[in-house]
């Protein structure tokens, strides 16, 4: 009886210590997954959110509704009524008021890749405020997001004013190297038709 007893107690440790044995190497090939590295997280804040960011800010009191519109080298223009293309992105399209749960008037164009040319920013006055008479001033921002950059750098900033319904402006013609350098005197206001008529 005593060696049965023996048996059973050399078998009870083997089992309890391979059961321990699979759970800690279960732990083991979890870890990278529970715990993902460093450069993974660092890596993603560095490249998002775009690399040609293009954005307007108008007056938060201000019931009007002020398009962005932008064109990258070789694409079609960006904007309200032809949100995306392969390249560029309007992010936001902000109505004014109508809609609207922040106190912010804002609208934002990202792009996928820095495409070497010129580029195109314009607004385009669709509403206005029926309590407010123009002009209007927006501020139109241009950041550039580099591979040797850790964050967007601003390169052109400018107030245009909005006089009247359905004024379209340029504000920015630019040129881009394939780096996404601004190329000195690229820069003017030509103005260059963008808008896109979804009724034709």
């Amino acid at each position: 009886m005593e060696g049965f007893d023996d048996d059973s107690g050399t078998i009870f440790r083997d089992v309890i210590l391979l059961a321990l044995s699979g759970f800690v190497a279960l732990v083991v090939m979890m870890i990278p997954f529970i715990n993902p590295p460093a450069e993974t997280e660092l890596e993603t804040s560095t490249t998002e959110p775009g690399n040609v960011i293009v954005e307007i800010h108008w007056p938060p009191e201000l019931d009007a509704d002020i398009d962005l519109w932008v064109r990258a080298p070789g694409d079609i223009p960006v904007g309200y009524s032809n949100k995306g293309t392969a390249l560029v992105n309007l992010l936001r399209d902000d109505l004014g008021q109508f809609n609207d749960l922040t106190e912010s008037n804002y609208e934002v164009t990202y792009s996928r890749g820095i495409v070497a040319g010129e580029w195109i920013v314009n607004l385009h006055a669709f509403r206005m405020d029926p309590e407010r008479p123009p002009p209007y001033t927006i501020r139109t921002v241009v950041s550039v997001m580099r591979p040797d950059f850790l964050r967007p750098v601003q390169i052109l900033e400018k107030q245009t004013d909005l006089t009247r319904l359905g004024q379209e402006r340029t504000v920015f013609r630019f040129k881009l190297n394939s780096q996404g350098k601004l190329i000195r005197g690229s820069t003017n206001e030509l103005q260059r038709q963008l808008v896109i008529n979804p009724d034709g």
